[in-house]
């Protein structure tokens, strides 16, 4: 017992820093030990398998008790979400115009690419019109968020007190088993370092080296300076505490799961002791996981635009901000497509008159620096929803002249 007193007491992020160094090094000496890797897929699995659940407890929970002057919060973070998605596209346009990339399309890819923005849109549509328990089974993040709300509705209008409170117990329930889960993160983040490093190795960088400089670079300028510009105009105070604080306790962990269904407790955990009320980000966390997809619009527009390169053809500024709307709305369908936001390149690069067969040569090179590539957008979306969470209601309470507690226990323990 002492022993766990003293691993639960523990800094969090201190040992998972250890665990990253630890793997790091294992992956570089003993690559081929591959049973290091196991913990790694334990851990993102026992997250993935649990996250759903929370989700839908969670909001049909609030829901059903939801008072006064919650909406105002929603429609503040859904602004806060597709802005910041849109601006990290205009930031992808204008990296690629100062330093433009090639690259090679000779490669193949076997996977099938959705034909247009409708038929992503159509698609999205039908998931969440889907069966609730496969959607709870397959992790249909907007699917679970839709049915969640309407049993949520359901229970406020015809439930009990003690079935909402019984309710509310399940949703305590699911988050203790989810704090526990947490507790094992740096062992999970060794296996999964471990993993990276072992099977990527440096090779990457020399083939493709620009291309994965741009995507990265981006995806940095957008995590430090176009988001907390946003989450700064918005609270009209410094927000590097905030922005590093979401930085370091999500996107950590959220980069090397490479999942943001993972990272959902890891958020919500995060938001708890940020102080927020669990009625608004038990809903406002997994909504980002779906529609805030910074990361995934810096994908699709420099990839759309490293093929225009490529081939020579020439962009004009107005087709830009159309791709930037392209970008936008796609991204937002990007985590109800298999292959997420590479499998979208083709439909970006339809409005250039690219071929599909050219653009998937496309992916097929993205899937090549997924490893970088998809861990760097995951941290950026995953760190952005807890970000802009924390934004909309820090803001709603600044303009209804309710105290604040900027950065909850954060700022106690500073």
């Amino acid at each position: 017992m002492d022993i766990i007193k003293k691993w639960t007491g523990s800094s969090l992020i201190l040992k998972i820093l250890i665990g990253l160094v630890i793997g790091a090094i294992l992956g570089m000496v003993v690559p081929e030990w591959s049973f290091i890797g196991f913990p790694g897929d334990l851990f993102v699995s026992a997250l993935k398998a649990i996250a759903p659940v929370l989700v839908f407890v969670l909001v049909a929970s609030a829901i059903s008790k939801a008072g006064r002057g919650i909406g105002s919060r929603f429609k503040t973070v859904i602004v806060l979400y597709l802005f910041s998605t849109f601006l990290s596209a205009m930031v992808a346009v204008t990296a690629s115009y100062l330093f433009p990339v090639t690259i090679d399309l000779t490669n193949a890819s076997t996977e099938t690419a959705p034909g247009g923005l409708a038929e992503v849109m159509s698609n999205m549509v039908l998931t969440v019109f889907s069966n609730p328990i496969d959607l709870l089974s397959q992790g249909q993040y907007l699917g679970i968020l839709f049915w969640a709300i309407v049993f949520g509705i359901a229970l406020k209008m015809v439930a009990s007190d003690n079935t909402k409170g019984l309710l509310s117990d399940c949703a305590d329930a699911v988050n203790l088993v989810v704090k526990g889960i947490i507790q094992f993160a740096p062992i999970g983040i060794l296996g999964l370092v471990f993993s990276s490093v072992s099977e990527s190795g440096i090779g990457i960088f020399t083939q493709y080296g620009e291309l994965i400089i741009l995507l990265v670079g981006c995806i940095a300028v957008v995590a430090f300076i176009t988001d907390p510009i946003i989450s700064g105009l918005a609270l009209r105070r410094n927000p590097y505490p905030l922005v590093l604080t979401c930085l370091r306790e999500s996107g950590i962990t959220a980069f090397f799961s490479r999942s943001s269904a993972a990272n959902i407790p890891v958020n919500m955990r995060l938001c708890e002791r940020l102080g927020l009320d669990k009625d608004f980000y038990s809903i406002s966390i997994p909504l980002g996981s779906t529609i805030n997809m910074e990361g995934a619009a810096i994908t699709i527009t420099i990839m759309t635009l490293a093929v225009c390169h490529t081939m020579g053809i020439s962009v004009p500024l107005p087709l830009t901000i159309v791709l930037c709307i392209i970008s936008t709305a796609a991204a937002c369908g990007a985590s109800g497509v298999a292959g997420g936001s590479l499998l979208l390149v083709p439909m970006a690069c339809s409005l250039f008159g690219i071929g599909s067969d050219v653009a998937m040569q496309a992916v097929a090179v993205g899937f090549i620096i997924s490893v970088i590539q998809d861990s760097c957008e995951t941290a950026l979306n995953s760190s952005g929803d807890a970000l802009f969470s924390a934004t909309a209601e820090y803001y709603e309470r600044l303009k209804n002249g309710e105290p604040m507690n900027y950065l909850g226990e954060f700022a106690k323990r500073d």
